[in-house]
């Protein structure tokens, strides 16, 4: 009875408190979370600059997901004390960030999804092979510390695998056929001399400024630490892979076959879309933007003159040599030119530019032949790394010219560079939100970012026009395909001719998106929610403000809070539109 007292009378002084100042309650909130976070998540904690924890890699049991999930519980209770109606603008958008972070987070652990520890491209292995790369390597302690990290993978490795088999006994794991071939990602990385472990490279080539007897000494702790350590880890991630997970695993393919899998589904769907939208109403929307897009994509065949019907033209287009570089570097070099050509652009969409600069680089040889035609890939913070747009030069014959305006402006800029660069230079907000990621803002961007290059003067060759609408498609298909096969009883099978039907992507991308969808159920709705909402924003901030409508600001308007819920953009842009009637 005392404890009960203790704890109502602890509840209602965080309720008095936080009703005599909200805002400093929730600042106070946030902070607490902020260095929960980054003790919790060691990589988390390096990958933004926070360096304390840089010796360690975490810990990942069922006792630590169940005494996190607690945390949680407490934060998103003192959260739903703070009456957010008494809070400014600004941090009304931080208590909505927020609240969707700690739920997602509370979800997570209510639907065992950490029992899940991959997809089919990606998952904590792949993360770790990036390690060398993402750590500050500048002084002798910073070699012990990522010496400490590779003697510790075998017990990180092994606590996943305990996850993996609770999730093998409760039927929560992957799709068995989305799987094929992900084993390379493990064995990539079990080699029989440190000269060929990515993890050695750092030994190779020491800062001048190492003493040399340090350097000896920590390139033979190095070495002993790969071959000790981190190869022996991908072996029995590999060996349990390939004989007991991969075996063993489920043959459904549909997130609602998972336990308590409709809700699942269900949940994921509002996380990565950020709406109550309907499972069946999203895939309506996918059908009608499909049946619009495709009405486009038959004129440009008419205009080029093709005699053939749709699927003779898709056949053209995935067959024809014209369309695809003949050497990687071919493939670079022209992703390159798109990239440089948009950056001087750039000044007449955008008040507002980042300072970091990006590179182009190809996917890395262990990812590229399950991984996606392009990607985003931002620095850690403090780094002296810029963001890099990865472009796949994996089996050349799937990587067609036609789509690589498209892809590049979505990944580099104005897509996710420009976008995730200026959020890194936000001003006055908590920590969590320099580094929050919404996909259905930062994926709606990406996908508004390829329709942006047409008002840039870019898509004047037709072929490159249909590989922007084929990209388009590609994302309207996916309101289709993925609520198709997680809720609605498609197959793998269907999806993937659906997709093949509807656009000109290579069957060996079809077939690893596809998979993709697959194991991550939910995400590829963001894009086309996302971008949608953000065309709608634009024509209403068009029509409301006619002749005073400037697109740099309306840009800059979308963009200067980061990632934000889409509910919450609607807000800000609203604002920013009566704001502008009312001064002007």
């Amino acid at each position: 009875m005392r404890r009960f007292q203790v704890v109502l009378l602890v509840l209602v002084g965080m309720l008095v408190s936080c009703q005599r100042d909200p805002s400093a309650a929730l600042h106070r909130l946030f902070e607490e979370e902020w260095a929960f976070r980054l003790q919790e998540f060691p990589l988390y904690a390096t990958s933004v600059g926070y360096h304390a924890y840089n010796d360690r890699l975490g810990s990942v049991t069922e006792a630590d997901q169940a005494r996190r999930a607690e945390v949680y519980r407490s934060f998103l209770e003192r959260l739903q004390a703070i009456d957010r109606s008494a809070l400014s603008e600004a941090d009304r958008i931080n208590y909505d960030i927020f609240r969707y972070q700690v739920e997602d987070n509370l979800a997570q652990f209510e639907f065992k999804a950490y029992l899940i520890p991959f997809t089919s491209e990606t998952g904590f292995h792949t993360s770790f092979a990036g390690l060398p790369n993402r750590v500050p390597l500048n002084t002798v302690q910073d070699y012990e510390n990522y010496i400490k990290r590779l003697r510790a993978w075998p017990e990180y490795v092994r606590q996943h695998i305990e996850l993996m088999r609770k999730g093998l006994e409760l039927g929560m794991t992957q799709p068995q056929v989305v799987l094929e071939g992900f084993e390379s990602t493990m064995s990539a990385h079990v080699v029989d001399a440190p000269e060929k472990s990515v993890f050695y490279r750092p030994f190779q080539r020491f800062p001048s400024t190492l003493p040399e007897p340090e350097r000896a000494r920590l390139e033979r702790e190095g070495r002993a630490a790969v071959m000790e350590a981190v190869v022996p880890g991908y072996r029995e991630l590999y060996d349990f892979f390939v004989n007991t997970y991969l075996p063993n695993a489920r043959q459904s393919i549909a997130a609602s076959e998972l336990p308590n899998g409709r809700a699942y589904y269900e949940q994921r769907v509002r996380y990565y879309t950020t709406t109550d939208m309907k499972i069946e109403e999203i895939h309506q929307l996918g059908l009608q933007e499909v049946k619009r897009i495709r009405a486009e994509m038959e004129q440009i065949i008419r205009d080029v003159g093709f005699t053939g019907d749709f699927a003779g033209f898709l056949h053209f287009l995935r067959t024809a040599p014209q369309f695809y570089a003949d050497t990687p570097e071919d493939l670079l070099k022209e992703a390159c030119y798109i990239a440089k050509r948009m950056d001087g652009k750039l000044p007449s969409l955008f008040r507002t530019l980042p300072r970091l600069p990006y590179g182009v680089a190809p996917v890395p040889a262990h990812l590229a032949p399950k991984y996606t035609a392009g990607r985003y890939v931002g620095p850690p913070y403090g780094s002296k790394e810029p963001g890099y747009y990865w472009v796949n030069t994996y089996n050349l014959k799937s990587r067609p010219l036609y789509n690589l305006e498209a892809l590049t402006l979505h990944e580099a800029v104005p897509g996710h560079h420009l976008q995730n660069a200026l959020a890194r230079e936000m001003e006055n907000v908590p920590n969590f939100r320099r580094f929050n990621y919404i996909s259905a803002f930062g994926e709606g961007w990406g996908l508004y970012s390829e329709w942006l290059g047409l008002e840039a003067g870019f898509y004047t060759d037709p072929y490159s026009n249909f590989g922007r609408l084929t990209y388009e498609m590609w994302r309207a298909c996916r309101l289709v395909v993925d609520t198709g096969m997680h809720a609605l009883g498609w197959t793998r099978q269907r999806a993937m001719d659906y997709l093949a039907r509807n656009t000109a992507l290579p069957l060996h991308e079809i077939r690893t998106e596809i998979d993709r969808y697959i194991s991550w159920p939910g995400q590829a709705l963001a894009y086309k929610i996302g971008e949608l909402q953000i065309k709608e924003l634009r024509r209403e901030a068009e029509q409301a403000l006619g002749q005073a409508f400037d697109v740099r600001e309306f840009h800059d308007v979308v963009l200067r809070n980061g990632a934000i819920p889409l509910s919450t953009l609607r807000e800000v842009v609203r604002a920013y539109i009566e704001s502008k009637r009312k001064n002007s």
